[in-house]
């Protein structure tokens, strides 16, 4: 499943109202570790056809990073049935992500 771009217009039918479990990516461009995570999602994505991966932009998407109270990023939320289940702050290698999705 590739990873799919959250925005305010999209972020309830994608996140919120999904089936799947999710996965949201809070990030933005500046960031270092950030840009060290997105390929160990992207991998993630790959690998796993059950888990939805959302991608969201603080700097586009401000109102959504201060809506899911995100204030380090890359900040990694996950939602099952809507809801959040988990989170966490900063950098994760493919198996720490793994752990954190509970595969």
């Amino acid at each position: 499943m590739s990873i799919i771009k959250g925005e305010k217009n999209n972020f309830d039918e994608e996140v919120l109202k999904s089936k799947e479990m999710v996965l949201v990516d809070f990030n933005a461009d500046w960031c270092g570790p950030c840009r060290m995570l997105a390929p160990e999602l992207e991998k993630l994505a790959e690998a796993n056809d059950s888990l939805k991966i959302v991608s969201v932009n603080i700097d586009n998407e401000g109102d959504l990073a201060t809506q899911y109270n995100v204030f380090s990023i890359p900040c990694l939320v996950l939602f099952k049935d809507g809801k959040e289940i988990n989170r966490s702050v900063g950098f994760k290698s493919s198996d720490e992500l793994e752990q954190f999705v509970g595969e």
